[in-house]
């Protein structure tokens, strides 16, 4: 039967994206200088304000406010108009040492006993519906706010945007559960007073906001949109004229950011991973450390699901894990091919025999995906999945005066190293 499905994303500067930021910037900071720190790292964001709170075993020392500083500098909030701005912005920390009452479940004589920092179950998905294994809807609401961002850095062809930004798209899916087609689009981005009123009387303020939701709809269908598919061809056949858009449809957007919402870490988990698509075990990933089950082990569970479908097993799959604070071994593995699976065996023998191809204890998540490295300040805005798996150079200083380049591999859980041992196991 036909149905709708719709996601959303936020963009880098919205308020709950910031939190995101500055939380994950401080454990890459924290990894960078000793790896085997402790970090779980919770961010407030307010009207010229910035809070910082947490438990951290570390041994090295952070100025965690210039580090706040610099993740909102690039971000884009450097004027003071904004009512929250990188320079003159206030910062409390109350970050403080992580409970030794965790710690003892957590870390072991020997290293592949470690703890799971936490109970609870975390889930990972694939589906064949995009290149990268993604629910389109999701991945259409990123790549958007993606491109808005790169035209608001860019200055040129729109030039009044702002930081702070939300898209959704809803697709239409056909009778054999493939998207058919975008049914609607409402993107809704922070921008500049550039129209004024003539006067101050109500009409005048209402035709100087409906002067800049015209403009700022029609730049986005003619510029954006076409701008979008340009990058990624591949959408182009979803596309047609009969798409309804609602732009800024409240009329106008001039507040926004911190000033017009409060932002907190880890608010923004459904955007963090498959747009509603699958399903979501509660916990948020920014601002921990990966022996934190709810982070290692989501991204664990979402290698383990797109390489099961990359390799043919099935065409869409979920991946549940479960664990108890201070156990190694997962409670249990749960597996969902919503009836698309291409191997004679039932779910729970797929179950079964994933978990002698992937070793689902906390220290080996961290070694196989290379968790234990400053690579977190990449995930924090547009989604921590179907993301490019890429080596890049970063660096690092400390109060100090130390300075550290070190090479990282970004987004690991997103290899399709496991195919020919998926391929083997499964005789596909």
């Amino acid at each position: 039967m036909a149905y709708f499905f719709t996601s959303e994303s936020v963009s880098e500067g919205h308020p709950d994206k910031i939190a995101d930021q500055i939380s994950d910037a401080l454990i890459d900071n924290f990894l960078a200088f000793d790896e085997n720190s402790k970090v779980a790292c919770e961010t407030l964001v307010t009207t010229g304000q910035v809070i910082l709170a947490g438990e951290v075993k570390s041994n090295t020392y952070l100025d965690v406010q210039q580090i706040a500083r610099d993740v909102i500098k690039k971000i884009g909030y450097t004027k003071s108009e904004y009512m929250f701005d990188a320079n003159s912005c206030g910062i409390l920390s109350a970050i403080h040492e992580q409970s030794a009452d965790i710690n003892q479940g957590v870390d072991k004589a020997n290293k592949e006993e470690q703890g799971a920092g936490d109970q609870g179950i975390m889930f990972g998905y694939a589906t064949t519906e995009t290149e990268d294994y993604m629910p389109l809807a999701l991945d259409l609401s990123h790549k958007l706010l993606q491109e808005l961002a790169e035209l608001r850095r860019e200055n040129n062809e729109i030039t009044y945007l702002r930081p702070d930004a939300k898209s959704q798209v809803t697709l239409e899916y056909d009778d054999d559960n493939k998207p058919k087609r975008v049914v609607t689009i409402v993107l809704s981005t922070q921008h500049d007073d550039f129209v004024k009123p003539e006067n101050n009387s109500v009409e005048a303020k209402n035709t100087a906001e409906k002067t800049m939701q015209d403009q700022i709809k029609k730049d986005i269908v003619s510029i954006l949109i076409p701008r979008l598919l340009k990058k990624y061809p591949q959408y182009q056949p979803y596309f047609n004229q009969e798409i309804t858009y609602h732009i800024n449809p409240t009329g106008v957007f001039i507040i926004g950011g911190p000033h017009g919402d409060t932002g907190l870490t880890g608010r923004k988990i459904i955007v963090d991973t498959y747009g509603g698509k699958g399903a979501h075990g509660g916990g948020a990933f920014s601002g921990k450390d990966p022996s934190k089950v709810d982070r290692s082990a989501a991204y664990a569970a979402r290698y383990i699901a797109k390489n099961l479908v990359a390799a043919g097993v099935a065409d869409e799959l979920l991946v549940q894990v479960s664990y108890a604070i201070g156990i190694a071994e997962p409670m249990g593995v749960f597996v969902n091919t919503y009836g698309t699976a291409k191997v004679n065996l039932t779910d729970g023998e797929i179950a079964d025999k994933l978990q002698q191809l992937f070793d689902l204890r906390p220290y080996h998540i961290e070694q196989t995906l290379k968790l234990r490295k400053p690579i977190y300040s990449e995930t924090a805005a547009y989604g921590h999945m179907g993301r490019k798996n890429e080596v890049v150079n970063k660096t690092f200083k400390n109060p100090n005066g130390e300075e550290k380049t070190i090479e990282v591999e970004l987004f690991t859980w997103e290899k399709l190293d496991k195919i020919d041992a998926v391929k083997q196991a499964f005789n596909l």
